[in-house]
């Protein structure tokens, strides 16, 4: 009798940051955290490890999920492995101090596993890191650095989960939001866009048709236009395009982590089905 294997879980891109709409959606800032961090604790309990961008702000989205590893490990699926993956472009640490560095990491090596990033998306070790010289990056290393680093967290990962995301403000070639998500459309990522949460999330979305324009909607910011080539179809993320229609205008978490799993699941059943068939994966979770 042969066994069939099962494909180990993915590692899933959390793609996160304020959203502008939050008041108009008659929500505030910390719903938007309590979703991520929602999402984020079920997902590791699942067996999901996670990648993030990280930006290193006191009380940013970085820190709550460090904070959030912390609390899982005492969870009892919990394996003892560092489940989460944080990226730091170029720009992002070439800013800080060699204790600066050394105090944020001995903080949090038991919560994640840090990767620098040279301005070409190269990794750099962390002794290569602290003999850098420490500087304000200008604005080609901002978008250099972070375009490269998006490039990376998109070759290893195997989908995208994307909630709220300003539009002003950024540094970069367009929001970073905007910017992640192309890049995994462009390469047949499976993505998951929830956009009750508003944000660049919800504009993307009614750019490709999942909810009806608002008042809210914006319709000038850079990249925006990018997206005007896309369906529900293109997501690749195993749900309906009516599944994807309630996901992208849905404010109730429990409901979006409901068919974020139920997309997953659907994916990773498929393949492991192809494997055993022996056919090729032709969808982006390897």
């Amino acid at each position: 009798m042969t066994l069939q294997k099962t494909r180990p879980m993915p590692t899933v891109a959390i793609s996160t940051s304020e959203s502008p709409d939050m008041a108009v959606l008659g929500l505030s800032d910390g719903h938007l955290q309590d979703a991520m961090a929602e999402i984020a604790l079920h997902l590791l309990a699942s067996g999901t490890s996670l990648a993030y961008g990280g930006d290193l702000r006191v009380h940013g989205f970085t820190e709550l999920l460090f904070e959030l590893i912390v609390r899982y490990r005492d969870h009892p699926h919990h394996s003892g492995k560092i489940t989460v993956t944080d990226y730091l472009a170029w720009p992002v640490h070439i800013r800080m101090t060699a204790d600066d560095l050394a105090a944020f990491a001995t903080g949090h090596e038991a919560s994640a596993h840090l990767i620098f990033l040279a301005r070409d998306g190269s990794r750099l070790e962390w002794e290569q890191r602290l003999e850098l010289p420490v500087h304000e990056p200008d604005d080609d290393e901002w978008a250099e650095g972070l375009t490269t680093m998006r490039v990376v967290m998109r070759e290893e990962t195997q989908a995208r989960i994307v909630l709220g995301g300003r539009v002003d403000r950024y540094k970069g070639r367009m929001p970073g939001i905007a910017e992640e998500t192309l890049l995994s459309l462009q390469s047949h990522q499976p993505v998951f866009l929830l956009g009750g949460f508003g944000g660049c999330t919800r504009d993307i979305a009614e750019t490709i048709g999942l909810v009806d324009p608002w008042a809210g909607s914006r319709s000038n910011w850079d990249g925006r236009s990018c997206f005007e080539g896309y369906s529900p179809g293109d997501l690749h993320n195993g749900l309906s395009d009516e599944d994807n229609m309630v996901l992208a205008r849905t404010p109730h978490i429990q409901q979006a982590v409901t068919l974020v799993s139920r997309g997953l699941r659907r994916i990773l059943n498929e393949q492991n089905n192809m494997e055993s068939q022996g056919g090729t994966d032709a969808q982006g979770i390897h």
